[in-house]
């Protein structure tokens, strides 16, 4: 994650990082990003069933009828291992999480353990009753993705009413006190929604949102025609930037963060050393800190079946089941050599990837965009828009 607000508008300083020691399990939520134990953020894919047919979703969830393969007593055994563990944060997600009825209970059992219990949904079964058990659990945060307005997001979504009843679930959230925040992932068929959600980040008072940009994977995969191309990605980035910034200057404090492209990181930093120099110096330092791309390091997934993964995109790599041996064992386990590597990308990365002055800063972006074009796990990001001459060191 690139926190736009944090970083372009100066919401977060160095020493705002450095105070809390940078230990995951010290760290508030919005400094997590900058920790340095990097202890694993873990996305729970805990059902891959949905009643929504998303056209980009990369579960490729089912429909709302099946048996989910891990149980309430086998969840409660995963949750318990992760937070002995030192993972800071149980993202519960799907296919639709809140198909799940023990939904409540789990994220429930890990506050008790001392975990952060967040969830992404698309909001539209957030009944006010569920809100108000959400929030008695000690849910942190709920997630809730938009592809835009109403008629976009209901063609994305493939299901009529979907955007009204997300909204609904909104209200429900904010009624309960229960941070909500909007999901965004951009391809060409909505970046031109873009002003309209920062439109409703202002009239719902909402106090989040994260632009996701588009990974190939899932049915997501069938989209990689209509991600955007490299100069589309910059005017996109710029615009992102200057509605943040707009926000700002209004005396609103949203949270705006750009995800899956750690390249925004180092764009970021260029435009503020022609606007703002000193603050430059300091961003650069934080993404520093940042490290870029922590898949397999400091983020994992576990799917519905067990599996673990380097992330919530990246299926084709399965680490081992928890169902089988437990996650703690299988993410420290030097024999598992895709993982192992991973933890060391910078050994790895080829290409101008390898030769890149920001590589301590991106960690190479996404490996799953690698290999879904290159069907290589170590070449470089195709999504990556920075130019060679951007990304020379600065001695050539």
């Amino acid at each position: 994650m690139i926190g736009i607000s944090k970083l372009y508008c100066g919401q977060v300083e160095t020493s705002d990082a450095l105070r809390y020691g940078r230990s995951s399990g010290k760290l508030p939520a919005h400094l997590l990003q900058f920790s340095q134990d990097k202890k694993p953020v873990v996305v729970w894919n805990m059902t891959r069933r949905c009643n929504l047919k998303c056209v980009h979703c990369y579960a490729q969830a089912q429909s709302t009828r099946g048996k989910d393969e891990i149980s309430t007593s086998r969840a409660q055994t995963l949750l318990e291992d992760l937070a002995a563990f030192g993972a800071p944060v149980i993202l519960f997600s799907g296919g639709e999480p809140l198909l799940r009825e023990d939904l409540p209970e789990l994220a429930g059992y890990a506050v008790g353990k001392g975990m952060r219990a967040v969830i992404s949904t698309n909001g539209t079964l957030i009944s006010k009753e569920k809100a108000r058990k959400l929030k008695a659990v000690g849910l942190s945060y709920v997630g809730i993705s938009l592809d835009g307005a109403e008629e976009i997001h209901d063609k994305f979504r493939a299901v009529p009413g979907s955007f009204k009843q997300a909204l609904r679930g909104i209200e429900n959230c904010k009624a309960e006190g229960l941070k909500v925040g909007l999901r965004f992932t951009i391809n060409r068929r909505n970046a031109s929604e873009i002003p309209k959600i920062f439109t409703l980040l202002e009239d719902l008072d909402i106090p989040r949102i994260c632009f996701y940009h588009l990974v190939y994977s899932g049915r997501g995969s069938e989209l990689v025609k209509e991600d955007l191309n490299h100069q589309e990605t910059r005017q996109v980035v710029d615009l992102i930037l200057d509605k943040t910034r707009a926000l700002f200057e209004k005396g609103l404090s949203k949270e705006v963060l750009t995800v899956d492209n750690h390249a925004d990181g180092p764009y970021l930093w260029m435009r503020l050393q022609k606007e703002d120099p000193e603050r430059a110096a300091e961003v650069f330092r934080l993404l520093r800190f940042n490290e870029g791309n922590s898949s397999g390091r400091g983020f994992a997934c576990i799917s519905w079946d067990g599996q673990v993964h380097a992330d919530q995109f990246w299926r084709n790599h399965s680490f081992g089941n928890v169902l089988e041996r437990p996650f703690s064992a299988i993410w420290t386990d030097p024999e598992i050599t895709l993982l192992a590597k991973l933890k060391e990308k910078h050994k790895y990365i080829q290409g101008r990837c390898a030769k890149c002055r920001f590589l301590d800063v991106c960690a190479g972006n996404f490996r799953a965009r690698a290999e879904a074009v290159y069907d290589d796990v170590w070449a470089p990001d195709p999504a990556c828009y920075l130019t060679d001459a951007e990304i020379a060191p600065a001695d050539q």
